[in-house]
């Protein structure tokens, strides 16, 4: 959901709804009235407030908690909360991101991490990370509209190539920079360090011909579009990852027709008859497809959960937050997984798309 598709509190009332809730959940309720007095001074003063640092990483936590289309909020505590919220210059952004590549790639082991800049202002003036995700792979259109590499990322490739940025030699997986743009500034950009992107080449346990398709993923998905917000308090760039869900990569990110559409490819590769849905070429491919994707991550000791576990993980999370008296939200379409749905316990469960505070936002 957009940010602006929901009713709002008067940042008064959001402020105090969100610390009422935060200080009892910590358990430091005693402490509310005296914070509150200054809350509401600050906001008196300048038109905002400064969240404290136990704030802020609450706030995060419970974000993810209640983020409706997250099927992986199992581990919403384990989140970590790199404060870049003094970063005022590029080289100090860049430098952040930097930070939360590195941090969150762990050779492989992947940390969940939100790196979170400076608020909007009273005006709604903030930094934005014009990156969808952090890591994304260029999308190159000729003028028969076929696409050479990511189709979802031609329009932002335009914009890099507008600024400046260019590689001579095309391929489908090259690295996009990131760009950011301060308020009232023209965008900057910067190329992304290659030594900090973990990146898996893809293979197959049954096919030996795999390997030479050429195909390859990225470690860590940090998306980059969103909002959060805590206590009526904007972050327009607060980039956030978990790990990847196989099907993310196998079925939507390479398999999707609007993405990579390597179904017919695949299926060619197999000796599968492609002019004969019957034998359902599609769901084959598909199915190994992800299982080249498990295997490889595997393999690389990259963290990745497949979609029977991750349904799993969910359950259990919903079993968890019931014990507490918290309800869940979910957006099903979301959170039931892209391939085998019928196969997960998610599919047959039903939930309340409500959006709750805090949360991430699309702009």
């Amino acid at each position: 959901m957009n940010i602006t598709e929901i009713s709002r509190l008067p940042l008064p009332e959001a402020a105090e709804e969100f610390i009422r809730s935060a200080y009892a959940e910590l358990g430091i309720s005693d402490q509310f009235e005296s914070r509150m007095v200054e809350v509401i001074r600050q906001i008196s003063e300048t038109g905002t407030y400064v969240h404290t640092r136990t704030e802020l990483e609450h706030g995060a936590r419970v974000a993810w908690r209640n983020s409706n289309r997250c099927i992986g909020r199992l581990y919403w505590k384990t989140l970590k909360i790199l404060d870049a919220r003094e970063a005022d210059t590029d080289e100090e952004i860049f430098k952040a991101l930097c930070r939360h590549l590195e941090f969150a790639t762990n050779g492989g082991e992947i940390r969940s991490t939100i790196t979170i800049f400076r608020a909007a202002g009273p005006d709604g003036a903030a930094p934005r990370i014009l990156n969808d995700q952090l890591i994304r792979y260029a999308g190159y259109a000729d003028e028969s509209g076929s696409v050479n590499g990511d189709p979802s990322q031609v329009n932002f490739t335009r914009l890099c190539v507008q600024l400046g940025w260019s590689k001579p030699e095309k391929s489908r997986f090259d690295l996009l920079p990131w760009v950011w743009q301060w308020p009232g500034r023209e965008p900057a950009w910067v190329e992304i360090p290659a030594e900090l992107v973990m990146e898996v080449p893809l293979e197959h346990p049954f096919y030996d011909w795999w390997a030479d398709l050429g195909l390859k993923w990225h470690a860590v998905p940090v998306i980059s579009s969103m909002t959060l917000e805590i206590g009526g308090i904007l972050y327009t760039a607060a980039p956030f990852n978990g790990w990847y869900m196989g099907t993310e990569v196998g079925s939507r990110n390479l398999g999707d027709v609007s993405r990579y559409n390597l179904l017919p490819l695949v299926a060619q590769k197999m000796g599968l008859d492609t002019d004969n849905p019957a034998i359902l070429w599609k769901d084959r491919a598909l199915v190994e497809l992800n299982t080249s994707v498990l295997h490889s991550y595997a393999k690389a000791g990259v963290s990745m959960t497949d979609h029977h576990e991750a349904s799993e993980q969910f359950v259990h999370f919903e079993q968890t937050e019931c014990k507490k008296g918290r309800t869940i939200h979910a957006e099903w379409a979301w959170i039931v997984p892209p391939m085998s749905a019928s196969a997960t316990e998610v599919f047959h469960r039903e939930y309340e798309n409500k959006v709750v505070c805090p949360n991430f936002f699309y702009r």
